[in-house]
């Protein structure tokens, strides 16, 4: 049993896995304090089918990866590479959390549940393919990535499809902040994604993934690491600019941003793999740190 319980950890990469969760249950959260009513049992809804359709993607990219898990040095241990677990195995795994947990999501809200099938197709099926054919995977796999918040944050209102959706709400609540909340977790993951790749270039190397902006170690992708983390700033005060967030919230997005970018000078200046990890452990801490922030310094319209 204890066997079973770590390789499912490893299969639905836990720890990935509920990154994604708490992000989509922040998100939840601010959307309930929008309507002033946080209803707790849809909290843990949102929760448990979030874990769900986020493990059912990671199955099935462990199953399409499954010969390339086998030539890295990180993930030749998991189940399916190391043979603790077949292929059809995994797969009734991951199809019955992906119906299950898209099941859930459609109870609470019917385009969080789309946007969750939607997030399964683009990560399993078209991001992870790329991944062995050009850089632009990373920009792919940006679009499934920042989904989690704006599935969380429609969960938290009750729709009856698109026609009947949020008649009582404002325009400004049901499209400019889930909006908002996409654009920032969707810029981070360029600095986040690109330092992994610039750590683990090696090891990605053995499985013929192209995850850096030229495929190599060199300075233009440097740059353009550098880049993506002064993208950082601008995109910390877009939710003063359209009115949900406050000053502290915008203080802690701006030192964010600056730490990113001092970083990423940092990396231009000398790149290499000890400057690329700070930028990466900036990229753990920054968004949950944010999106608390912004939990609690939130400006309802």
């Amino acid at each position: 049993m204890g066997t079973f319980i770590s390789d499912f950890n490893k299969l639905v990469k836990l720890r990935l896995t509920l990154t994604v969760v708490f992000s989509a249950s922040i998100s939840f959260l601010i959307g309930a304090v929008q309507q002033s009513n946080i209803i707790w049992t849809n909290w843990l809804l949102l929760t448990l089918g979030g874990f769900l359709v986020t493990g059912a993607a990671n199955g099935f990219n462990e199953i399409i990866e499954k010969d390339l898990d086998k030539l890295m040095e990180r993930t030749k241990d998991r189940p399916l590479p190391a043979g603790r677990m077949t292929n059809g195995q995994a797969l009734v795994l991951s199809v019955f959390m992906g119906i299950t947990g898209t099941l859930v999501l459609v109870e609470l809200n019917f385009i969080a549940g789309l946007l969750s099938v939607f997030s399964i197709f683009l990560y399993a099926f078209v991001y992870t393919p790329l991944k062995q054919k050009s850089p632009i995977a990373v920009f792919v796999g940006a679009f499934p990535g920042a989904l989690p918040p704006l599935i969380g944050y429609y969960a938290a209102f009750e729709s009856a499809g698109f026609g009947l959706a949020y008649s009582a709400v404002s325009e400004s609540a049901v499209v400019i902040t889930p909006l908002v909340l996409f654009v920032i977790q969707f810029v981070w993951q360029f600095p986040h994604f690109w330092a992994i790749a610039w750590v683990a270039d090696e090891d990605y190397k053995r499985a013929g993934f192209r995850l850096l902006p030229t495929t190599r170690k060199d300075k233009a992708s440097a740059w353009l690491l550098f880049l993506s983390c002064i993208a950082m700033i601008p995109v910390g005060f877009l939710p003063m600019y359209y009115g949900f967030g406050g000053w502290i919230f915008t203080i802690v997005a701006l030192l964010g941003g600056l730490l990113f970018t001092w970083y990423g000078y940092q990396h231009i200046q000398s790149p290499q793999d000890t400057t690329a990890r700070k930028i990466m452990f900036t990229s753990f801490a920054y968004l949950p740190i944010l999106q608390i922030v912004l939990l609690l310094d939130f400006i309802p319209f």
